[in-house]
């Protein structure tokens, strides 16, 4: 078994309020937390408004495996969330 933990750091400009960061990161958990290869957490500062942290956890059989599921996770990320990634790290286990 392999294990990759990628985590993903957001710019949310303007963002005003929990309410407000809440809509705007759009559901994570319930988007990847489907997946039984993947384990999502908010893991940055969370009373933090213009600012969220996430890491992912992806387990697979193959190093390859779990390099996909990280660059399909980065991707979705990318064009569904309402802010900018600022800083993104892999590492695999």
């Amino acid at each position: 078994m392999n294990i990759g933990v990628l985590t993903i750091q957001f710019s949310l400009p303007g963002c005003g309020s929990l309410k407000e960061k809440r809509q705007r990161m759009g559901g994570l958990h319930e988007r990847f937390g489907r997946t039984p290869a993947i384990a999502v957490c908010e893991s940055g500062e969370l009373d933090r408004m213009e600012s969220s942290e996430w890491t992912f956890v992806v387990a697979a059989m193959s190093p390859q495996k779990v390099e996909s599921i990280c660059s399909e996770i980065e991707d979705k990320l990318q064009r569904t969330v309402d802010g900018r990634v600022m800083d993104v790290s892999r590492e695999i286990l």
